[in-house]
């Protein structure tokens, strides 16, 4: 399936990043398939070596500095694999976490040691992470996290259970959100990395059954007096937790809009290929009216986001991106995301529920984009309290 051609943001115009986009797609053409990444879907999770091969080909850690193992590149280049993953409808693979999420944790908040202790695994693809944030009794609602890391004996020792953990079973590094001091509040919240074969008392649980992202293992974790040492604490100082959470989520969140504004397109040009080869009443759907009108409104809508998103990238690598405006994007372009790729379902009739027709995965994986990294309720409580 074709994409659809967008403009180019001047951001991006750098030949370098240009030969870099065509290397990644190379390698997704070559190591997931169509036939592979649907091997992927059927099993639940992706392969563990198509981590390791990444690690060999430079695409895990671009944006780490290379003093620490990494490519030494920035969010450009983090950028270019976000879109990638989506033009070559590589399910499954959580390349995104890694890279934009959990890595950046230790890039941003770890010590000197930590990040030379970690992130040459984490770049070289030894490592694959995760990060425990949601639990069974909180989603989106960060203060009530119940998982406690006690000291004890040199370190910490963790009790507690996650849920909707992406890469669960494959993660073997794993950033725990957890209480310190549960008497502070958010102020005694702090994050631990957990390397699930160095330590006794961790258990995975069952992979979760979801109605989309069938290739992306996401699953429930268990933590039973978990022995860490402090050395393990991120950034090596108590408290320091939800700062650092509410540091990174900008951009974790505005990633979710980069993804949505990637499907939309995705999407619309599924369904103007389809339209096309598709006849009704002696016609291609595509000649009727209706159909024009309702892909020329997904278009405009899906312009106006991609331009707004683009704005906001801008902000991000200028540093000016603030957390109202990340919330809008996240809000506004998932929303409109859903929307869109609805409207293109529509269009393809019955055939649009077939999971043999991309627009059918697109449909289910794009539901929970308005659930995770906080829900759209969240964002809409975010971007109140700023007026």
């Amino acid at each position: 399936m074709t994409a659809l051609q967008v403009a180019i943001p001047d951001y991006m115009q750098d030949p370098e990043l240009e030969m870099f986009a065509d290397s990644v797609a190379k390698f997704f053409q070559r190591e997931a398939p169509a036939k592979r990444v649907e091997e992927w879907r059927e099993a639940g999770q992706v392969e563990r070596d198509i981590w390791t091969k990444a690690g060999e080909a430079g695409l895990m850690g671009v944006s780490v500095p290379a003093e620490y193992g990494g490519a030494g590149g920035d969010f450009r280049h983090d950028i270019v694999i976000f879109q990638q993953l989506v033009r070559n409808e590589v399910d499954g693979f959580g390349l995104q976490l890694h890279n934009g999420i959990v890595v950046p944790y230790i890039v941003a908040h770890g010590t000197e040691e930590q990040k030379h202790r970690w992130l040459p695994r984490l770049c070289s693809g030894e490592r694959i992470t995760a990060i425990a944030m949601s639990e069974p009794g909180a989603g989106s609602d960060l203060a009530a996290i119940r998982t406690t890391a006690v000291k004890d004996n040199g370190g910490y020792r963790i009790n507690g259970s996650k849920t909707f953990i992406s890469n669960g079973q494959l993660a073997d590094f794993v950033v725990v959100v957890a209480r310190t001091d549960p008497s502070l509040g958010n102020k005694g919240i702090s994050l631990l990395v957990v390397e699930t074969d160095a330590v006794e008392g961790f258990r995975r649980g069952k992979k979760l059954d979801k109605i989309g992202h069938d290739a992306q293992d996401t699953s429930e974790l268990y933590f039973d007096d978990v022995w860490v040492p402090a050395d393990n604490l991120l950034g090596g100082e108590e408290g320091r937790g939800f700062y650092q959470l509410m540091k990174e989520l900008p951009k974790e969140r505005l990633m979710m809009a980069i993804n949505g504004v990637e499907t939309m397109d995705m999407a619309i040009a599924a369904t103007v290929e389809y339209t096309r080869s598709r006849k009704a009443f002696g016609q291609p759907i595509y000649d009727f009216q209706n159909t024009q009108f309702k892909l020329a409104e997904c278009r405009a809508k899906a312009v106006v986001a991609r331009r707004f998103v683009e704005d906001c990238v801008r902000r991000l690598l200028d540093g000016t991106l603030d957390g109202t405006t990340s919330a809008i994007a996240k809000m506004w372009v998932t929303d409109t995301e859903c929307r869109i790729v609805d409207e293109c379902l529509q269009l393809h009739g019955g055939y649009g529920y077939v999971n043999e027709y991309p627009i059918a995965r697109m449909y289910r994986n794009s539901r929970v984009q308005r659930i995770y990294g906080g829900s759209n309720e969240i964002m809409k409580v975010i971007i109140a309290r700023s007026l």
